[in-house]
């Protein structure tokens, strides 16, 4: 089942935001997945979004009600937004920021984001009722209680988890982060909550984890806060890679079994991704592809339903792995 939200075109560039994003990534995916699939397979497997979109409540359950009001106030969530993407330095200039440019209000990005969420939040409920369902879209790992953090403004994994876990559908979850950054957000939310156990293997030295420990408000910086599986992946290490991940899950299959996983489909471990920060992990395609199949099997084994979030993958060629993951994904299941 792959989740694509066709509702809001609305893209980074739209508000002048100068971030290597392709914003036709979705569509060269889809594009590929149609060129390869046999007749009668896409409608089977493509959904489109429905009308939920995360409430007050529901944003709570992950953030601050005082983050959250800033969020929904018109003049504050600029700042907020401005904040998250790095768009102004402490000397006051643009940063990968081009007002000029724009298009659409920068606010007017804080309800896509929102409904955002909402596919990751349909994302689960379908993972649920049918075992597997892909979303191209969320994957907000870096979303901090009370404030946004590396592109993600909110933190949608949380979010989605603790609203099916609020009306009884789930108890438990395991989150699997493959992305090339430290699912620090998620570490940091979920760090006293033993229902929900999170895994990320990551660059071990690269952003979040090049800033200081300590926040100019002298708080410690959470993005220091270990998930309960932790796997660095340092420079040089790129051939370890499956294995380093294999040993996380053997160390993850200890737990008692979730009623959902949700895995954060990271894209940007590429060797062809384009974001400077993702530079020390670079694996090809098959290692891409080795990931892939040993976190698939892994699941299958062990019967969970798994909600896959697409988060990462900057470039021209950031779809290629998802494409190849997804075509494996719909030939298997119409064997």
């Amino acid at each position: 089942m792959i989740l694509v939200n066709t509702r809001d075109t609305l893209t980074l560039a739209d508000c002048g935001i100068l971030v290597p994003v392709m914003p036709k990534t979705t569509d060269l995916v889809l594009r590929h997945l149609a060129d390869n699939t046999r007749e009668g397979e896409r409608p089977v497997w493509m959904i489109g979004r429905d009308e939920t979109k995360p409430t007050r409540s529901d944003l709570e359950r992950a953030h601050s009600p005082e983050y959250v009001a800033r969020l929904l106030d018109p003049y504050a969530r600029e700042r907020e937004i401005e904040r998250t993407f790095e768009l102004i330095t402490e000397e006051g200039d643009y940063h990968r920021y081009d007002p000029s440019s724009a298009t659409r209000r920068l606010g007017e990005l804080v309800d896509k984001l929102f409904d955002v969420c909402g596919g990751s939040m349909q994302c689960m409920r379908r993972a649920l009722s049918r075992g597997f369902c892909f979303f191209l879209g969320g994957g907000m790992h870096h979303g901090q209680y009370d404030y946004g953090s590396g592109f993600c403004l909110i933190n949608d994994i949380v979010i989605g988890i603790r609203s099916l876990q609020a009306t009884g559908l789930i108890r438990t979850a395991w989150v699997i982060d493959t992305d090339a950054h430290k699912g620090d957000g998620t570490a940091a939310l979920c760090a006293d909550d033993e229902s929900i156990i999170t895994l990320s293997i990551h660059m071990g030295d690269s952003w979040p984890l090049s800033e200081p420990r300590t926040r100019s408000d002298g708080r410690p910086n959470p993005s220091f806060v270990p998930s309960d599986i932790e796997i660095p992946v340092y420079d040089g290490e790129n051939d370890a890679y499956v294995e380093k991940l294999a040993n996380g899950l053997e160390q993850l299959d200890a737990f008692p079994r979730p009623d959902l996983v949700v895995s954060v489909y990271g894209a940007d471990p590429y060797e062809h991704d384009e974001l400077p920060s993702t530079a020390t992990l670079r694996l090809t395609l098959e290692q891409m592809a080795e990931r892939d199949e040993l976190i698939r099997q892994f699941l299958r084994e062990r019967e969970l339903p798994a909600a896959y979030l697409h988060s990462g993958g900057y470039g021209h060629r950031a779809w290629e792995p998802t494409a190849a993951f997804l075509r494996r994904r719909i030939a298997e299941a119409s064997v």
